[in-house]
C-alpha cells in the first residue's frame, strides 16, 4: 500500500497517478486517510464488483419474499418475446 501527505500528493500528482495504476495511493492528511487515488481500469472493476452484489442481494431478497410471483414464461409471452 502506497501512502503520502496530501502536500506530497500534490507535488507529486503524475508519480502518484503512475503509482495508481499498480495499487491504490492512499493520500494522508496530519496522518489521517482522506481519499485513496485509483486507476479508472480497478474502479470499473470495483463499481462491477459493488453492482453484483446488489443484484446477489437483490435476489435473495425476492427468493425469501413471500409475495406472489409470475412464471418467466408468462413475462416472455406478455413481452412478445415468445
Amino acid at each position: 500500500m502506497s501512502e503520502l501527505s496530501v502536500t506530497d500528493a500534490r507535488a507529486e500528482l503524475p508519480a502518484a497517478i503512475k503509482k495508481s495504476h499498480k495499487a491504490p495511493v492512499h493520500i494522508l492528511k496530519h496522518g489521517e486517510p482522506v481519499a485513496v487515488l485509483i486507476s479508472p481500469i480497478l474502479y470499473r472493476e470495483m463499481l462491477e464488483a459493488m453492482e453484483e452484489l446488489d443484484d446477489i442481494e437483490a435476489f435473495d431478497q425476492a427468493m425469501l419474499s413471500k409475495a406472489q410471483t409470475i412464471p418467466w414464461d408468462e413475462v416472455k409471452r406478455e413481452l412478445g418475446l415468445l
